[in-house]
């Protein structure tokens, strides 16, 4: 009897292809859209936005399916996204934190929650459109690989994923590249074909994430409160409209006349300032990283060189990693690194094998 796979359908060219290939493979394939948020919860103009969870997504997910006859599902998981990703999108922003909501979406929705719905109706495993490759060592441990498309990889955002996750995974993208997968779709006519692909955050449709904050505590009758953007030495040089609208090595929209250009080198919270200085100030050589998840390895008492990457777009730099605790780890690199961020990823390789992430505290 065929394998039964759940794949994850977000109304992008990706994810519909991945459902083409895994039925060509045999597999009995059911497709799921997941309904994460509502416009009307996170605001954003929706004539103008095309990516998931819009009804036009939907549409195209449910025609993709009627092209390879497979049935379609969707999967109400906007309970779960708000609690586990919204309300932490915006708490690490009031903290001073810069979040990467994919990271956790994945870890704690389409990983969980998801796989859960998998399970409820019979599946074997559940599939996505991500580039990447999901392998397995001789001791039966799993692990992610980097996708061949270095344009395109996508393992960074899946360092979250548990044993138990990675083995009912299938990812059938990570050895395609993405020029492959149009045309596999054109070949197909796939109504997917030519949509257009977005790497900005699903839930903020005019990628203003100031906007979003602003709305979305503003419904709860909240305001983000104004105050001094300083130097080190305490010096005002400006005035910020909520300490949470700033990040790590930003310039630009400080609205500062100063003889130097300044950049936010970090955020005080606890008294409301923004803290900008120089360039050069932003590079240091090492950082803490908390809540780990070790996947192509185990923790090891021993120091061990990695790549890692401090954001998606960070070309990996080489490091020296001590394991502090099973879930702490430190990184000193070889070369300072610029605009080290809390709350984003840290994310350890060994050449394309993902060893482990975590948080950069």
């Amino acid at each position: 009897m065929a394998k039964k796979v759940l794949v994850a359908l977000s109304g992008g060219v990706d994810s519909s292809v991945a459902a083409v290939l895994l039925k060509e493979q045999g597999y009995d394939v059911v497709g799921a859209h997941m309904k994460l948020w509502d416009y009307i919860d996170v605001g954003g103009d929706i004539y103008k936005d095309g990516r998931c969870c819009s009804l036009d997504a939907i549409t195209d997910c449910r025609m993709v399916c009627g092209t390879i006859g497979a049935p379609f599902y969707v999967l109400n998981l906007s309970s779960e996204f708000k609690e586990r990703v919204i309300d932490n999108f915006v708490s690490e922003y009031k903290a001073g934190r810069t979040p990467n909501p994919c990271v956790r979406c994945n870890s704690q929705v389409r990983w969980t929650a998801f796989l859960r719905k998998a399970v409820e109706i019979g599946c074997d495993y559940i599939a996505t459109g991500h580039y990447a490759l999901v392998e397995r060592t001789a001791n039966g441990r799993f692990f992610i690989r980097k996708g061949v498309d270095e344009t395109r990889d996508q393992s960074y955002v899946l360092w979250g994923l548990t044993q138990e996750a990675l083995s009912k995974t299938l990812m059938p993208l990570g050895a395609l590249r993405k020029s492959e997968v149009r045309a596999i779709a054109r070949k197909h006519n796939l109504r997917t074909a030519e949509r257009k692909e977005s790497r900005e955050i699903c839930f903020v449709a005019d990628d203003d994430y100031r906007r979003f904050l602003q709305e979305w505590e503003a419904k709860k009758g909240k305001r983000s409160e104004p105050g001094d953007i300083v130097l080190e030495n305490g010096t005002v040089v400006g005035r910020h409209d909520g300490a949470a609208f700033y990040t790590i090595g930003q310039r630009k929209g400080l609205g500062i006349a100063h003889p130097t250009p300044l950049y936010v080198q970090r955020i005080d919270v606890e008294n409301n300032r923004v803290i900008v200085g120089e360039n050069d100030a932003l590079f240091i050589s090492e950082l803490i990283a908390e809540d780990v998840n070790w996947m192509g390895m185990e923790p090891t008492d021993k120091p061990f060189e990695a790549d890692v990457k401090i954001r998606y777009m960070h070309q990996p730099a080489s490091a020296t990693i001590n394991c502090l605790t099973d879930n702490r780890f430190q990184v000193i690199f070889k070369e300072k690194q610029r605009a080290i961020t809390p709350g984003q990823s840290v994310v350890l390789y060994d050449r394309d094998i993902l060893l482990a992430g975590g948080i950069i505290s």
